[in-house]
């Protein structure tokens, strides 16, 4: 199978890159800085000769738009904003003009497009989408607004060929360098793995293993399309998440932290508290309906997987 992967370079990329390289595909990886052979360069914006890449392949997955792992100052919202519509559109384009487009196109989303919410999960059918919720800050909405924008972008390209999903996906956790565990795991052996602003906002996540897995899934199945979501089945209040981090770790205690504390420590790391103290409580209705079955359903044995592969790789060993 031949795959092209726009925006491959980030942390998800290289998750995807390495399984489906092992597993014998053709993979080429779409990027603005191309190093190595299967790299193509691309600005993500205009159609250049990369689109000969997305001719004639079997399958696409974005996943380019500039890091949300930074400050939300109005440059960076702008930037995250024109970086995933642009990319979508321009991705869009290449398809309609392939004269043998992919089958499918799978378009990565995120779960922050539902709301702030404690008392029930959002699955594809009863999530709420967010954007107005009482109480919480207004560039939340702004976030809201990118994910709908992301989705929109891929839903109107005229790709009558190809397939579309776009894939609501949760913190995907892997040991990778720098990725969401990589912070996490590095704060919790430091002795602050705890519960943030009282720690009851749920955290929703799925093991990069899962990811991957769901992925090929959703190539395979030809009666998929439209949104996704790619999470556990187990999101958890951030209190019990943290919790379960530091046993995995075998580390007894964690300072809590409160919301202006989280606001410090979120500046001096370059990012932003919607990260820490949005509730996502989001459940993958439409895999499980699909029979999706989850190598790690629960965070604890999944944290578990996690920190043992950590550890290899600070030994020197490969983060797969």
């Amino acid at each position: 199978m031949k795959v092209v992967l726009p925006g491959g370079t980030g942390q998800v990329g290289a998750i995807l890159d390495r399984a489906l390289t092992a597993a014998g595909h053709e993979v080429t990886v779409l990027t603005r800085h191309p190093e190595r052979a299967h790299d193509v360069e691309w600005d993500g914006i205009t159609i250049g000769p990369w689109a000969t890449a997305i001719d004639g392949c079997d399958a696409v997955v974005n996943l380019a738009g500039r890091s949300v792992s930074c400050r939300y100052t109005p440059e960076n919202l702008r930037a995250m904003m024109d970086s995933r519509v642009d990319s979508a559109r321009v991705v869009g384009e290449a398809i309609a003009a392939a004269a043998r487009p992919p089958r499918v196109w799978l378009q990565m989303s995120t779960a922050t497009v539902y709301a702030h919410r404690f008392d029930a999960p959002h699955d594809e059918a009863t999530g709420v989408i967010g954007g107005t919720e009482p109480g919480v800050p207004d560039y939340w909405a702004y976030s809201v607004e990118i994910a709908r924008n992301w989705e929109r972008a891929q839903a109107e390209a005229p790709t009558p060929a190809t397939r579309k999903v776009a894939l609501r996906s949760a913190m995907v956790m892997s040991p990778d360098r720098g990725g969401v565990f990589d912070v996490l795991s590095r704060l919790t052996r430091l002795g602050l793995g705890g519960p943030v602003a009282g720690g009851a906002q749920y955290v929703s996540w799925i093991h990069d293993e899962d990811f991957v897995r769901a992925v090929d899934f959703l190539i395979a199945r030809d009666d998929l399309e439209g949104p996704v979501n790619l999470s556990s089945p187990g999101p958890l209040p951030h209190r019990d998440f943290m919790r379960a981090l530091r046993a995995a770790w075998g580390v007894p205690v964690g300072l809590p932290a409160t919301r202006w504390m989280a606001e410090t420590g979120a500046f001096a790391l370059r990012s932003d508290t919607e990260l820490l103290l949005k509730s996502r409580r989001v459940v993958p209705g439409r895999l499980r309906e699909a029979g999706f079955t989850f190598s790690h359903p629960e965070w604890p044995s999944a944290a578990t997987t996690l920190v043992r592969r950590a550890r290899s790789v600070k030994a020197g060993g490969p983060p797969l």
